[in-house]
């Protein structure tokens, strides 16, 4: 598939976003922003607010305070389908393929739901399908794949949607060694091939520390650092809080 054409840097900004439930904050004034090219890594114990933020920013729970800002449009009220048209696509911790269509179909469907007509469709899926290496399995039921491919399947499915940012919630979730490194790799390119920016959320720290250009980090949903891995790794209050005295 052919590289997107040069666009002007997308820049996605999250400002001091609060999520209360029953009084309790799960969110509270986290502040980020995500740039075109960079890999962000949301990092944090379990119950730390990482996909509670994600479904916030995606538009699935709505903020109780804060913006959701890209390309200097505030989307904080929008609608899921609304937030993904601006330009964010997502996976999800648990996968949530259709498993009664084929692999093919299912990075079609999101294709042609962003817009684009059936033809191009089919021509997106072929090509993204290629590139994540399940170009043999298009004509399978998406149940069918191994876990692993399914995974695959629906970053290709999220890519399909040619959005400016990608959020993938725990990626790497269920993988062994060899699986886990093959994701990074495969990780790795998107950015800069895709012209998007990625924030991963993961418990990988080993693929974390390797893949992403900055890591933010949260505990009981503040934050509590940001930085390059290495000046997260040496964080004390992180290591205390998470990564440990052997990370």
């Amino acid at each position: 598939m052919e590289a997107p054409p040069a666009r002007a840097e997308n820049v996605l900004e999250i400002r001091d976003l609060c999520k209360s439930f029953a009084g309790l904050k799960a969110v509270a004034n986290v502040s980020f922003s995500l740039r075109t090219g960079e890999i962000l890594g949301l990092i944090g114990p379990n119950g730390s607010g990482k996909t509670t933020l994600i479904n916030v920013v995606t538009g699935l729970l709505p903020a109780t305070s804060g913006h959701v800002v890209i390309d200097g449009t505030d989307v904080s009220k929008a609608k899921a389908h609304r937030v993904a048209r601006a330009g964010l696509a997502r996976t999800f911790q648990t996968i949530r393929l259709f498993h009664e269509l084929t692999v093919l179909e299912n990075v079609e469907v999101a294709a042609v739901a962003q817009g684009s007509s059936r033809r191009a469709a089919v021509g997106i899926a072929d090509a993204l399908l290629a590139e994540l290496g399940l170009s043999k399995w298009a004509g399978r039921l998406a149940g069918e794949l191994s876990f692993g491919h399914q995974r695959r399947l629906e970053i290709a499915r999220a890519l399909a949607m040619q959005p400016k940012f990608v959020l993938l919630d725990e990626p790497a979730a269920g993988l062994n060694e060899d699986e886990s490194d093959e994701m990074l790799t495969l990780l790795r390119g998107i950015p800069s091939e895709k012209g998007v920016g990625m924030l991963v959320v993961e418990h990988d720290m080993r693929l974390m520390m390797n893949l992403c250009d900055r890591l933010h980090v949260l505990n009981y949903g503040r934050t509590i650092a940001e930085g390059t891995p290495a000046e997260v790794r040496g964080n004390t209050e992180v290591v205390a809080a998470y990564l440990g005295s052997t990370a």
